[in-house]
């Protein structure tokens, strides 16, 4: 995908870069049987009502890629590559040769309509989009949605253009370096799909406008030195060379809260 850049016709698309989605699939209300409605829950709890993560709310319709995941071991062709609204990262329409139907799945890089792959726990031939249990993948690897079972999302790796590589293996665990570039130890029966993420390019989109962020149900963030005090310890702008707090006065600079056991 090459990037779009907008005429300044206004300051809301002045600095806006986009993808172009014209290589992509247009009409995926085809395969209704796939698409969900999802629905806003503007970032309150189910159980007790109360706002849970914050700055949520609004934001356009959107329909969930159902990933089922039955009889998912067998060959497949890519059938055509469609865009997600849920993830940064594209979603393959993949036809199963073994149940005779069609399945969503995460987008591999380069893998383009007409590919064909295997979901196997020995593969005989590694191309890209590939899926196998990792012990049987040679180390150096670059392999993403990492997970326990072949036939559900994986754990690490979804994220657009993000991958994994295989660092170490043993008899029983293999040693994964993160895109984060954190070392991790996970067990060789876990699965892996050779390849990186689709969607390299998603981290040179410019935005350009807060409507945009809106438009995703990302709610606008208001500083505590510009609320009240009965709203924000720091409210009030007397708060006196405090340290800064959480609005319920907990540190957010330098103290660990991970608990390490």
């Amino acid at each position: 995908m090459r990037l779009k850049k907008y005429k300044p016709t206004s300051p809301g698309i002045r600095h806006r870069l986009a993808l172009h989605k014209n290589l992509l699939g247009k009409n995926s209300s085809l395969f209704k049987n796939l698409l969900y409605p999802l629905k806003s829950t503007g970032g309150r709890s189910s159980i007790t009502g109360r706002t849970t993560v914050w700055h949520r709310g609004g934001g356009v319709k959107r329909k969930f890629r159902l990933f089922k995941g039955k009889n998912f071991f067998g060959g497949f062709i890519v059938i055509a590559i469609f865009y997600d609204p849920v993830r940064t990262a594209y979603v393959s329409l993949l036809f199963n040769f073994v149940s005779k139907k069609f399945e969503f799945n995460l987008s591999s890089f380069r893998v383009l309509p007409g590919s064909c792959f295997i979901y196997s726990n020995n593969l005989d031939q590694r191309n890209l989009g590939s899926r196998s249990s990792l012990k049987h993948l040679p180390p150096g690897s670059i392999v993403h949605n990492v997970g326990e079972k072949y036939s559900r999302l994986g754990l690490f790796g979804r994220s657009a253009g993000t991958s994994c590589r295989i660092i170490q293996k043993t008899n029983n665990t293999v040693k994964l370096k993160l895109p984060s570039g954190k070392l991790i130890e996970v067990s060789n029966s876990f699965f892996g799909t050779l390849g990186s993420v689709s969607n390299l390019e998603n981290r040179f989109v410019v935005p350009g406008k807060a409507g945009y962020s809106r438009l995703r149900g990302r709610r606008p963030i208001v500083r505590g030195i510009a609320m009240n005090p009965v709203d924000h310890p720091h409210g009030g702008r007397t708060n006196g060379g405090r340290p800064s707090v959480t609005p319920w006065g907990k540190p957010t600079k330098g103290k660990p809260t991970v608990k390490r056991k």
